[in-house]
């Protein structure tokens, strides 16, 4: 019998023809995610699923899952949506899509960056709305990028794609990060002791770290007050860093001059909210990832994950590998 498999939208074919030769494939139809109601009534006697961060895979759904649950593969680079510690507990392995999606993320942090400092979205808005009368000498001044100086908050895969494009740029790179050695960072980039030190020197400032407790709602109303007036935030990586009602006051009155937002806290945003109206705030509907080549690889690299651990082979990006361990200690096979 094949094993059971539920995907929880539509992802990339490539994805999905590596998995039904092999498994009883049910992949959820809707544009929206499913709700609590349908993920638990959908789970029970899967053997594996293909769930995407707006997916919160916790004890209880796990539970319900039923003991033959295997593996549970994150089509994504983060694993902020998953109990992996639960998984662990109960033996079910946990893989995730990272590097693949690095590039692409950064491409479009930095056309964030890009875009938000020079204020290109404003611009796009007045000729849409007919408001551009002349060419003035003062309209819609934004902030140079060549030669300024970025801050990156998070040293990881993206953060560091992210600098290596700003060189294009002979832009200064400082970064803060506590999990990074100083010693293992590529030479030209300047290691910041404190977060403060950081914000008080960056022209533009670009979060790239996950989504834990020491990180969530790290922006707040201190951080974004520390920031220069003529600074930009730019976030890529999880909503949920910076206090959203801080970032609404901020643009507001003033004390940055901008924000560029590809995650957002909530996600998606209501239309009305302050962030969708306020001109000096990009909002993206999370497309760090959104292109056709890195969408597929990450639809291949999630199916072929949740096969191996079917199969009691190794994946290639397993979050809790003591499972592996655990398993073959055990003797355990698929």
């Amino acid at each position: 019998m094949k094993p059971r498999i539920f995907v929880t939208r539509r992802i990339a074919q490539a994805g999905l023809d590596l998995l039904t030769p092999h498994c009883e494939v049910e992949v959820w139809p809707g544009e929206e995610p499913p709700s609590r109601e349908e993920l638990r009534a959908r789970v029970p006697g899967c053997h594996g699923l293909l769930t995407l961060l707006s997916d919160r895979v916790d004890e209880e759904l796990l539970a319900v899952a039923g003991p033959q649950l295997r593996v549970v593969s994150n089509h994504a680079a983060g694993v902020d949506n998953i109990d992996v510690a639960a998984a662990t507990r109960r033996g079910i392995l946990v893989t995730n899509t990272p590097d693949v999606l690095t590039e692409t993320t950064a491409d479009l942090a930095f056309a964030l960056i890009c875009a938000t400092s020079r204020r290109l979205v404003e611009g796009v808005d007045w000729v849409r709305a007919g408001r551009w009368k002349t060419w003035s000498p003062l309209f819609l001044l934004g902030q140079d990028l060549f030669g300024a100086t970025l801050g990156l908050v998070g040293l990881g895969r993206i953060g560091r794609a992210v600098a290596r494009r700003a060189q294009g740029f002979a832009m200064r790179v400082l970064w803060y990060d506590p999990s990074i050695p100083a010693g293992s960072v590529p030479a030209g980039l300047h290691r910041c002791d404190t977060l403060d030190e950081l914000l008080r020197a960056a022209d533009v400032v670009s979060l790239h770290v996950p989504l834990t407790p020491a990180t969530r709602g790290l922006f707040d109303v201190a951080a974004l007050r520390a920031m220069k007036p003529t600074a930009v935030l730019i976030n890529t990586c999880r909503g949920q860093v910076v206090d959203t009602a801080a970032l609404v006051q901020a643009l507001q009155e003033g004390w940055i001059a901008g924000a560029g937002l590809d995650v957002t806290d909530p996600e998606p945003l209501p239309a009305d909210h302050p962030l969708v109206s306020e001109p000096r705030c990009i909002v993206l509907p999370h497309i760090g990832s959104a292109s056709t080549a890195t969408r597929g690889r990450m639809a291949e690299l999630a199916a072929a994950d949740l096969l191996a651990g079917l199969r009691g082979e190794p994946p290639r990006h397993p979050v809790n590998p003591e499972v592996l361990a655990g398993r073959a200690a055990a003797g355990a096979g698929c």
